[in-house]
Parts: structure tokens; sequence; C-alpha cells
């Protein structure tokens, strides 16, 4: 018998501010709640037919039929960042948070950078990335200077031309900075972020974007069942996240329908093998939350749904599907950085409870905790599994 989980994360759908939310200046924010109100509704069958529609008001009347379990739960970690509310599925809680830099890097910082790589920066500011390389990428492309620059999450973002610049350097020096960010400055990822165009008018970023995060320092979901012999896949950034670490196999995807097509195809070819599968859609974070792009986030979710349908239709009697998300990203607030948020927690399975309320998890370790007793390599250190309640 395989216990199998399929782990789909929603990148940034959150539901509703967490009670620390004004601690982060994000009070008012509900990714999901709020996109429903600033388009009149959000139609997503799948996901409402899991009990979305019970954890968040979508705008029109909520589906009889919850074919799973739902609930929601909160961040205990501090932050808002991706790789916080990654590694925290995964059942590793921080007790510190990443440094970030709301005013950019100490000058220290970029001096023994820029000595490292033989070149000066320019930038070294908070900002957008699509706004920035509109701001200094003619001045990138005229000096060759790299551009760094940051958000209110933890990261160092640098980005170059890819065809100017060359995306080998890029790659080359953003893990020069890796082994820089170390100790108080061990950021959480060093994000590589080129771009192409000709001038302000058309820059624009490419799918080449590539992360350097810190690897974790406790064993996560991925260590147990990698060390149990046990599938642990990852599909989209999901190695970058976890700098590879536990992981038997990754596949890096383009976009949310790739990333849905690459899960299928993992689903078929891992037939009959106990383990998981832990996919990123990040297509509602990067391309639509950060941009404030309320109809793209919604188009997307709408796509989204309907890729669901597919997953689930492949699924085995004994898989499991968790659906969830990392943190928030409203795209109908005047930030557009991640926010501090509730995320939904969606769980389905052919051997699963209908129509049960999870209720409020105090952590994002749950999920972690109950791939553990699913698939028998546990216990993790953080977390309460769930698993007795869904059967």
């Amino acid at each position: 018998m395989a216990h199998r989980v399929v782990l789909i994360i929603l990148d940034s759908v959150g539901i509703g501010e967490l009670p620390d939310a004004p601690l982060y200046q994000d009070q008012g924010s509900n990714t999901l709640g709020n996109l429903a109100k600033a388009i009149g509704q959000l139609d997503l069958p799948v996901l409402e037919g899991l009990g979305l529609g019970e954890l968040v008001d979508l705008r029109h009347s909520r589906t009889k039929d919850i074919n799973g379990c739902y609930g929601r739960m909160a961040e205990s970690s501090p932050g808002k960042d991706t790789t916080t509310g990654h590694w925290e599925l995964a059942g590793l809680i921080l007790r510190q948070p990443f440094p970030v830099y709301p005013h950019g890097f100490p000058q220290e910082i970029i001096n023994a950078f820029e000595k490292n790589i033989g070149t000066k920066v320019i930038g070294n500011i908070p900002a957008s990335g699509t706004e920035i390389i509109k701001q200094v990428g003619e001045e990138h492309l005229r000096t060759g200077y790299p551009i760094v620059y940051t958000s209110a999450d933890s990261v160092f973002q640098i980005a170059c031309h890819e065809q100017k610049f060359g995306l080998s350097k890029l790659y080359s020096i953003c893990l020069q900075a890796r082994e820089l960010l170390t100790g108080t400055h061990a950021v959480g990822r060093v994000i590589a972020r080129p771009f192409i165009g000709t001038d302000s008018t058309n820059f624009c970023r490419t799918a080449n974007r590539k992360d350097y995060s810190l690897k974790p320092p406790m064993p996560t979901i991925l260590d147990l069942l990698q060390q149990n012999g046990q599938l642990s896949s990852g599909i989209g950034k999901i190695e970058d996240i976890f700098a590879g670490q536990g992981l038997t196999d990754s596949i890096h995807t383009r976009d949310n329908i790739t990333g849905l097509e690459a899960t299928q195809a993992a689903m078929h070819r891992t037939a009959g093998r106990a383990g998981l599968i832990f996919v990123n859609l990040v297509d509602f974070d990067m391309m639509y939350g950060h941009r404030n792009d309320v109809n793209g986030y919604a188009q997307a979710l709408r796509t989204a749904d309907q890729g669901l349908s597919l997953v689930i239709q492949q699924m085995l009697d004994e898989d499991l599907l968790i659906v969830t998300a990392d943190h928030g990203c409203d795209p109908t607030t005047p930030s557009t950085d991640h926010s501090r948020e509730y995320v939904p927690l969606l769980v389905y399975g052919k051997q699963v409870k209908k129509n049960i309320n999870l209720g409020t998890r105090a952590t994002f370790a749950d999920v972690g905790q109950t791939i553990a007793a699913y698939c028998q390599v546990g216990p993790l250190a953080n977390g309460t599994s769930f698993l007795r309640e869904i059967m």
C-alpha cells in the first residue's frame, strides 16, 4: 500500500490578515477575499468543492457539495517570505526572522560584494523588480554594472541583462553573493533576475530566474522521506527554496500551467511509490500579486482551478491531496509586497472524509507532521498531525 501525498502550494493565496498583521503593516490584507470583492465574484468550482468557500467570501452562493476537509493555518514563524512559509509547511519553524533591509544593504556588504565580483553595482534600494529595471536598466546596459535591490522580504536580488551580461555570469555572481551573505546577513534568498529588451520602454524579465536559498538548518519532511527511501519530488521552485536538500528529484517549470502538467506527469511516473510530490505554483505571486494585477491574479486562479481537476482525476485510491499557500500578496492594496495572512488548508482523497472543518491550525507545520504520519516516517519536531481527523 503506497501512501503518496501531492502537496500543492498556491503561492501567495492568503485568506485574511493574521492577528499580528499590524506589526508587518499588513492590516486589511486578504488576498483572496479582497480579490473577489474587487472583481465582483470569484468562481473556482474545484477549490470550492474542496471547501475554499467555507473559509473566505468569494461573493457568490457557497456550494453544498464539499468533497474534502478544510481549515486555515496561521504562520508560527516570524516573517512573511517564501522560504519561511515553505520551510514551516515542511516542519521547520524559525525562531528568528531572516534579516530584511528596508533602506538597502549596508555599505560594508556592498563593498565586499563589489570586491568579490570585480565591479561596481547600482541600485541598492527596496524596489519592485519591474520598476527598477525601468529606472536603471539603461544605466546597467551602458556600464555593465549589476543591479542590486531588495524588497520587504529577506532577499538580495540581482538583475542583469540576459544577453548583454549573460546568464552564466549572472548565476556566478549570485553564488558569490550567497557565499558572502552569512551570519547576521544570512538573507533567505539570493535571486537572479535576468531581463531582456533594448531600453526602458521594453525591458521585461525572463523565465530564467534562479533562487539561491539557505540550506534548512534542521530536518524537514523532505529529509525524512529521502532517508526512508521514499519519494520526495520537487516541482517548480521547490529545489531552490530548500537548496536541493532532501529531494530525490526536481523539475523546474515555466509557469502554473506547466507546473500542473509536470505534476500530472510525476503522478503517472511515480504510481505505486510512497512519498511526496511537492509543487509550487508561483504565477499568482510573481506575475500578479507583486504587480497589483487584480484581473491577472483572478484569471490565474481560474486556470489553476481547471488544472486541479485533472490532478484530482489522476489520483489513486491511496493518494492524499493537500492544497495550501505560503503567505499572502494582496493585489488590491497599495503595497506590492507579501502580506502576513492565514492560508487555506484543503485536503482531498478517495479515503478522506467529506465536509470536515479542521478549524484554525496554530502552525503551517501541521502539514509536514500529517505527511510524516501518513507516510509513516515521522515524527517531525514541530506541528500536530490532523490525519486522524480526515481519514
